[in-house]
């Protein structure tokens, strides 16, 4: 018994020091060496590349737009950014000094800041969350931009912005469609998030996510990612394994 105690206490504290956002994209990196394939729309990518990292031609992935208001190349079509699939803003704002701010939240000038910047300064258990890469997927840059902080819909998505890659948003209702076999990598996201957390869900999406994480079992490769982020992070995400 003493033996277990121990371990959990061990795990608990090697976890406990993963604050860092940045060290965990490093550390992502790492993990995805052998399995470079973006999260919404299995686009092959090379790092190396500068140019344009996105193999188009393996996912038929089309920019929503190529370039820019100011006619320069979108170069977040060009790239891969490290996706929160629960934003930061969905578990941030149960923070008091993402709501309210924080009396170390004073910029520079004198004006008192709130928000993500506020939280990354003054609170270890959100920039723990924040770096928990678990929560972290490969993504092109546009669809992580264009997804902003909305929460995903039921339904799954009918009809292409971004070529064939199936990812639609809808910018009125502030809501993102995904393909169907993402729907467990998602509801076991959102329940690991509950329950290491504490972050809070609906009834609704409780039930939700517990029947995707059911009739959506995990991939050879999401149980794979489990334990390499295990190795790195010392935890797992016990709704994979």
């Amino acid at each position: 018994m003493k033996k277990v105690l121990l371990l959990l206490l061990l795990t608990t504290l090697l976890f406990a020091q993963n604050e860092s956002f940045s060290k965990s994209k490093k550390e992502l990196r790492k993990i995805y060496a052998d399995h470079q394939t973006t999260v919404y729309c299995d686009c092959k990518y090379n790092y190396k590349d500068k140019k344009n990292m996105i193999d188009r031609n393996s996912c038929g992935y089309m920019p929503r737009n190529e370039y820019t208001k100011k006619g320069k190349v979108n170069q977040r079509a060009r790239r891969i950014e490290w996706e929160h699939i629960i934003p930061a803003e969905n578990f941030g704002r149960q923070f008091s000094c993402w709501r309210e701010g924080n009396p170390k939240c004073v910029s520079s000038k004198g004006k008192q800041y709130k928000g993500r910047k506020c939280c990354e300064k003054v609170s270890k258990e959100f920039r723990i969350m924040q770096a928990d890469m678990h929560n972290l997927f490969p993504a092109i840059g546009e669809l992580n931009g264009d997804r902003s902080n909305f929460r995903f819909d039921f339904e799954e998505a009918v009809y292409s912005q971004y070529g064939q890659c199936k990812f639609e948003v809808d910018f009125k209702a502030k809501r993102v469609k995904v393909k169907e076999e993402l729907r467990g990598v998602i509801a076991r996201d959102y329940l690991y998030f509950n329950k290491q957390y504490g972050m809070k869900l609906s009834k609704q999406e409780l039930q939700k996510y517990n029947a995707w994480n059911k009739q959506y079992p995990p991939s050879e490769w999401e149980e794979e990612r489990n334990k390499r982020i295990e190795r790195k992070q010392g935890n797992r995400n016990t709704f994979i394994y």
